[in-house]
Formats: structure tokens, sequence, C-alpha cells
């Protein structure tokens, strides 16, 4: 898949598990791996850190093929799962990086261009996300507004 703001290929990625069946090796049970997820979440870890800690401590190569459920759809049954998607914070946490560093460094080109990508692309999930009803339909982008949101 292309690159999203360049006219380049992107990089090649890990590939998923081509069966969608528990693996014979998987000692782990259905219940067993709810409550790996459910205390991993607890102490702190983020859902991609959840699963990358579940393949490689736990000899576990997809969530979904043990117990049917994604990580996320485990954590909202739970309850625990946060109001803000993984990915959209980590881009509102790299946009209030980006606005405090031109702040000071009002002449950084390169910056700004970053910063308008980055934007553009919390636009774009904004709109996924309105459209799967994750997120209300009148929440908008303002920057002060993810500041004090991110409260760093």
């Amino acid at each position: 898949m292309a690159r999203m703001h360049s006219r380049k290929r992107g990089k090649s990625g890990s590939t998923h598990p081509k069966a969608k069946i528990k693996p014979d090796w998987v000692t782990y049970s259905k219940e067993e791996v709810i409550k790996l997820v459910v205390k991993l979440f607890k102490e702190g870890k983020s859902l991609s850190e959840i699963g990358g800690l579940l393949r490689d401590q736990y000899g576990i190569p997809s969530v979904k093929a043990v117990v049917g459920k994604s990580i996320s759809e485990i954590l909202r049954e739970e309850k625990l799962l946060p109001k803000w998607p993984e990915d959209i914070m980590n881009l509102f946490k790299k946009a209030v990086r980006i606005r405090k560093h031109l702040e000071n460094n009002k002449s950084d080109v390169h910056n700004k261009r970053a910063l308008q990508l980055t934007e553009s692309k919390i636009r774009r999930l904004i709109k996924y996300y309105k459209r799967k009803k994750l997120i209300s339909s009148d929440w908008y982008y303002d920057p002060e507004k993810v500041r004090l949101l991110i409260k760093e």
C-alpha cells in the first residue's frame, strides 16, 4: 500500500496468521486469555502493547483466533475500553508536541508541514469514527480542546 503523504510505496508490515483457528500449541483457554488481557490493560498497557506482549511473551499469535473476539471487544465487554481510540490519541499527542515545538521555533517550516499532515490525518480519522458512531457527530477537532484532553 502506498504511504499516505508521499508518492512512494509503504514499508511492508507483518502479516497475520492465515488460519483463524486456535493453534494446537497454544495452551491457554479462552478465560485465561481474557483475564490476561484485562490484567495487562489494568497495568497500563495500550491495546497494541497487549497484543505484542501476548504474542511475544505468552505465545498467543492471535487473540481473536483463541477467544473469538478482538482485544477491544473484550475490553468493551468488561467496560474498560477508553473513550478515545488509541490511534487518534497518538495523533492528538503528536499534534500537541508539534504545536509546543512551533511555539518556540516559529520559523521551522518542516514541522509546520508535519503539523499540517498530522492534523489532516486526525480529521480523516474523526470523519471515520463519526461514521462508525464511536464519537459524537457534533464533535470537531480544535487544537486547544485537544491540548486540554491530553494534558501535556
